[in-house]
């Protein structure tokens, strides 16, 4: 497996890893059956299908910043206008969510995954919306993400630069990718 460097990804590089995870999310999760897509190792533990959820919920909170710069009507706040701030933040979260990083983190309500069943359709689903969510990234190309400061929809004080926030997509998406794939081989899983 070949390693990345999340935090310096071009904004080509970030398209193109993108364009491997939709295909990898069909071949490593698209043939499991509903009961090996909801299989949990532990009750505090989550499935593949929630680590699919969760990511749909994450990516899917950027949607209406993302649609209003690319509007152009995103307004930048006086904190988002800091100088030195984005990059030390951006730096720091997309280095975070590495998948090679072992640190838990608790997910932000907005992004819990559901704690009942999850339909088989989530691969589908998750698919779609990373393709959505790229396709915002690529409309927002002509405008330079690496001078748009963003939010965390998660955090309000955390600000970083829309082309780290197409990164920590990626790289947080890589992150449960691999959680997912430790819970398929985790004894007990469904044949």
């Amino acid at each position: 497996m070949k390693t990345i460097d999340y935090v310096n990804l071009s904004l080509a590089e970030v398209f193109d890893e993108a364009e491997a995870i939709a295909v990898d999310a069909k071949t490593l999760f698209g043939h499991l059956s509903a009961q090996q897509l909801n299989w949990k190792p532990g009750a505090s533990e989550w499935s593949v299908a929630q680590c699919l959820e969760h990511l749909i919920a994450a990516n899917s909170a950027f949607h209406p910043q993302f649609d209003r710069i690319i509007a152009g009507e995103n307004k930048p706040t006086l904190w988002e206008r800091a100088p030195v701030l984005p990059g030390l933040f951006g730096k720091l979260l997309v280095k975070s969510q590495e998948p090679k990083s072992h640190q838990k983190f608790k997910a932000p309500t907005l992004a819990q995954p559901s704690s009942s069943a999850v339909d088989p359709q989530v691969v589908d689903r998750f698919v779609g919306n990373h393709r959505e969510t790229t396709a915002k990234l690529r409309a927002m190309e002509r405008l330079d993400p690496a001078k748009i400061i963003v939010t965390s929809p998660f955090v309000k004080m955390i600000i970083y630069s829309a082309l780290d926030a197409a990164r920590l997509v990626v790289t947080h998406e890589r992150r449960h990718f691999a959680q997912a794939q430790r819970v398929m081989e985790t004894e007990g899983f469904p044949a």
